[in-house]
């Protein structure tokens, strides 16, 4: 008796098709999630009114970069990890220094570097000195002799009488400051995670029989 083992080149083609369904099912899986993660984060940040410039900073990068794989992934991940951490997290902030925490009013406007201006920078854009004023009771100040201008900002008063000047605060001093926590970012990952394996499976069937 002699036995002849030989293999249909119709199953190795259909091993063939069957791989490269796999692999465009969790290629397109990991995309679908990874887009889905970069927009809830997205959303998240500008509804909880930190700003689309903030949300902006959530990115995605799919591997590979071309072509499919049974082994592709998804990365999303922010620009600003420590602007977004603490929103995410709620820290308690305390001064480096162990002395206050300057937070500006509306009155010492914007800083011109981004973020929030420092008394020694605004002591030098607006020429004016800022004086310390402590409370037995809420926080401490530090003010400044000048006036109010149209945008409600504290500006060095012109008048040679004296007239309209004002003390205006320019900063809050506290020793330290609770962050709220503004964003669940894990709650959103966890869903994208959760959801990957249906997704796969739906994919990989609806390639096989499309």
């Amino acid at each position: 008796m002699r036995l002849k083992i030989a293999i249909d080149p119709d199953l190795v083609a259909l091993m063939q098709a069957e791989i490269a369904a796999g692999e465009k099912a969790v290629s397109t899986a990991m995309r679908e999630a990874g887009s889905s993660l970069k927009s809830a984060w997205r959303g998240q940040i500008t509804g909880a009114g930190l700003g689309t410039r903030l949300g902006n900073s959530i990115r995605l990068a799919s591997f590979p970069k071309s072509g499919e794989s049974l082994n592709a992934a998804a990365l999303v991940w922010s620009n600003a990890p420590v602007i977004i951490g603490a929103h995410d997290t709620g820290p308690l902030i305390r001064s480096k220094d162990g002395f206050w925490l300057a937070i500006p009013t509306p009155a010492a406007g914007k800083s011109t570097k981004g973020g929030r201006i420092t008394p020694g920078e605004w002591e030098r854009r607006s020429g004016l000195r800022l004086r310390f004023v402590y409370r037995r009771r809420g926080p401490s100040l530090l003010v400044a002799e000048g006036r109010l201008n149209s945008k409600g900002r504290a500006v060095a008063s012109k008048s040679k009488t004296g007239r309209g000047v004002a003390t205006v605060p320019i900063f809050l001093l506290v020793p330290q400051v609770k962050l709220r926590k503004r964003l669940d970012l894990a709650r959103d990952a966890e869903r994208a995670v959760d959801g990957v394996p249906g997704m796969i499976v739906a994919k990989w069937v609806e390639g096989r029989t499309g």
